[in-house]
């Protein structure tokens, strides 16, 4: 029994860590790219809705842990967790680095100066690294808990938040950039699973 207390410590540890990571070197990436005074606490990406959403996946952890402990022992798939939500964050993070002052967290209706469409870098492989990599990171927090019900949940809420996003954001790249914008994404792919 000691056992699985100490595995348990180690992964909520880990999840413990990877949220404060994730959230708070994108608010200083966010920072550093846009300034202070564009920045506003939203930029930490920490909805009610995600709130809940993680509530609900340590309420899963803790009632499978005391009912069904087995289910957390699996230390390779807690790894191969751990390694998505690693490459999840790199894969956002050089989304944000790459985009500049492109990447924000709001999508652009008006198009700015400074708003250049970025096919360089991670964009050559696929055109909503920022989207791909959370998406990973996400449902790779949840395969880190050997979380089944979250791991379903996270990845089809995900899955279905950027698909409709993408539509909506692709719109406004369209009319900004037109046939450019239409020959990449003929080229490269959107980075999420099913989304065109």
């Amino acid at each position: 029994m000691t056992e699985i207390f100490s595995h348990a410590a180690t992964q909520l540890s880990e999840m413990v860590l990877a949220i404060i990571f994730f959230h708070s070197s994108e608010y200083a990436l966010a920072i550093a790219i846009h300034g202070r005074s564009n920045v506003t606490l939203t930029s930490l990406l920490i909805s009610k809705h995600y709130v809940l959403a993680m509530i609900f996946s340590l309420l899963e952890y803790f009632f499978e842990i005391i009912l069904f402990p087995w289910l957390k022992e699996f230390w390779w798939i807690s790894n191969f967790g751990l390694a998505m939500v690693v490459i999840g964050e790199v894969i956002r993070k050089l989304a944000i680095i790459t985009a500049g002052r492109a990447f924000t967290h709001l999508i652009k209706i008006h198009h700015e100066e400074h708003h250049k469409l970025v096919t360089h870098g991670v964009y050559r492989f696929v055109r909503h690294p920022g989207y791909c990599g959370f998406l990973i990171w996400a449902v790779g927090i949840q395969i880190m808990l050997c979380n089944p019900m979250s791991t379903v949940a996270f990845a089809i809420i995900v899955w279905r938040f950027f698909a409709e996003r993408i539509l909506y954001e692709e719109y406004f790249l369209r009319h900004f950039f037109g046939s450019n914008y239409d020959d990449y994404v003929r080229r490269v792919p959107s980075g999420v699973p099913f989304v065109k």
